[in-house]
């Protein structure tokens, strides 16, 4: 049984989809105005993990995330510039080629940290038709009202706003106000309140602005994600117009936890206010990845990327291997120290996959032993149990120190392993063994000869030699493994 820990019921609960064996999941993609750092990056690998704990559990996943190319702007409270036209401005592009740059830089961050792609990609800016349409639905509806720069969400018409956020309407505004995320403009009724349009300046042509029914402007960024979820997983569209009577409640929504009081509670209110029917069943969220007692954040600027981590050599996957080591719902600090000590341990489960390669070929028709059945049952007992990946990768170091002890079976525990990284994702199918180059075999056996007559400072030269031509010398037990370097 797959259990999960529900942000919107504060327990974990078994996981039953609407349909059968079908599980519809959201995970809210990037704005497109910047590089993702890795604290980003975090949360797609634990929604990454999510999704590969589901495949693994048989369902049928419909994976959908959304681009948001437009509509989210520099405050929380609606004010301040566009994101992606304020780069626009700074790089001289256009807000298109900003958004298809960084858009492509987030998917090939992405591929490095082996993460599956989506079953569809939605960029905000393909269905402004869709917006407009469940826009005049909650303006028949009374939610809506006009300011002097924008169609607003009257929250106070929510009956239960603020209920992911576990706050009811009052605590909700309260908080924001004491925490003074938000300001409340003249004409903002209450502070809660958000943009479902927002109409373009007078003063200042946009590169991204539509006609609609109440002025020329660009929907706000709640409202994208809500039409996005609508449309694919919630089946609510006919071509470009909303029927709310044909909305479906979809299963799984997923995103960081700073999405909670906002985010996600804007888009349970308007979804909701607009179909009468629950939005979504199952709401998960990753906690943030601390950097020098600060949450990573571009705002603060505390930033690291994919390529900072390239530039100092470490592999990508040595980030998801750090990740996976704290369970997603708890903070995770970051430091470089951290960071050497998980290229250390994928460099470890690395050899050990050689070594089993080396012994034996794999052959994924072989049946597990009575003991390697019983540590599939102990691996998938952890995943289940709300995606605990610090146990499953205990499990996993399990099998690596029975096989060197115990001298298990190559072949089987190959496969097991196999097993266990459809749901790590380290990407362990990618090692091969390849005969060593005539160069390296005569180095390595020089080599050995100096370390039988305890010549260490020869030996250290010639392991040197051998490194600057590419390749990897880990003296193990069993002998020293030669290996490409990045092979993972």
């Amino acid at each position: 049984m797959l259990n999960l820990y529900n942000t919107l019921t504060r327990k974990k609960e078994a996981f039953k989809p609407l349909k059968g064996r079908k599980v519809g999941l959201y995970t809210c993609g990037p704005t497109v105005y910047s590089y993702a750092h890795i604290g980003n990056l975090r949360t797609y690998v634990f929604e990454d993990i999510l999704k590969r704990t589901l495949l693994f559990n048989d369902y049928q996943v419909n994976h959908l995330m959304n681009i948001t190319d437009v509509g989210h702007l520099t405050s929380d409270a609606d004010t301040g510039e566009d994101k992606i036209e304020k780069t626009a401005k700074k790089e001289k592009k256009s807000a298109y080629q900003i958004a298809e740059f960084y858009t492509k830089a987030f998917l090939k961050d992405c591929e490095k940290l082996n993460i599956l792609p989506p079953n569809i990609i939605a960029p905000a800016t393909e269905y402004i038709k869709e917006n407009i349409s469940l826009i005049q639905v909650l303006e028949k509806k009374g939610y809506t009202y006009k300011t002097k720069d924008g169609i607003y969400f009257d929250t106070s018409k929510s009956k239960d706003y603020g209920k992911l956020a576990n706050m009811d309407f009052d605590k909700l505004n309260k908080t924001l106000k004491a925490g003074a995320r938000i300001e409340l403009s003249p004409e903002k009724r209450n502070i809660t309140d958000f943009s479902l349009w927002k109409f373009s300046s007078p003063n200042e042509k946009r590169q991204m602005e539509w006609p609609s029914p109440w002025g020329t402007g660009f929907p706000g960024w709640h409202i994208e994600c809500a039409v996005i979820n609508l449309k694919y997983l919630g089946n609510a569209f006919k071509n470009e117009t909303f029927i709310p009577e044909q909305a479906e409640t979809i299963d799984i929504h997923a995103g960081g936890s700073d999405l909670i009081p906002i985010h996600h509670t804007n888009e349970i209110a308007q979804v909701e206010a607009a179909t009468g029917k629950k939005f979504v069943n199952y709401w998960l969220h990753g906690e943030f990845l601390i950097l020098k007692d600060l949450r990573m954040g571009k705002s603060t600027g505390n930033v690291i990327l994919i390529d900072d981590l390239e530039k100092k050599g470490y592999s990508p996957l040595s980030y998801r291997y750090l990740v996976l080591n704290a369970h997603y719902r708890k903070p995770l600090e970051f430091s470089w120290q951290a960071l050497n000590n998980a290229q250390q341990g994928l460099n470890d489960i690395s050899n050990f996959i050689y070594h089993c390669l080396l012994k034996a070929k794999p052959n994924s028709s072989i049946k597990l032993s009575p003991v390697l059945i019983d540590m599939q049952k102990e691996f998938k007992k952890a995943i289940n149990d709300d995606l605990n990946t610090p146990q499953a990768l205990a499990v996993f170091w399990k099998l690596i120190k029975k096989y060197y002890k115990e001298k298990l079976d190559p072949k089987q525990t190959y496969q097991l392993a196999s097993i266990f990284d459809t749901i790590l994702g380290l990407g362990l199918d990618k090692i091969k063994v390849f005969p060593l180059p005539q160069e390296i075999q005569l180095l390595n056996e020089k080599r050995e000869k100096m370390r039988k007559s305890a010549k260490w400072t020869e030996a250290d030269k010639i392991r040197k030699e051998i490194e600057a031509l590419g390749f990897s010398v880990n003296d193990t037990k069993e002998g020293t493994i030669i290996q490409p370097k990045n092979k993972i």
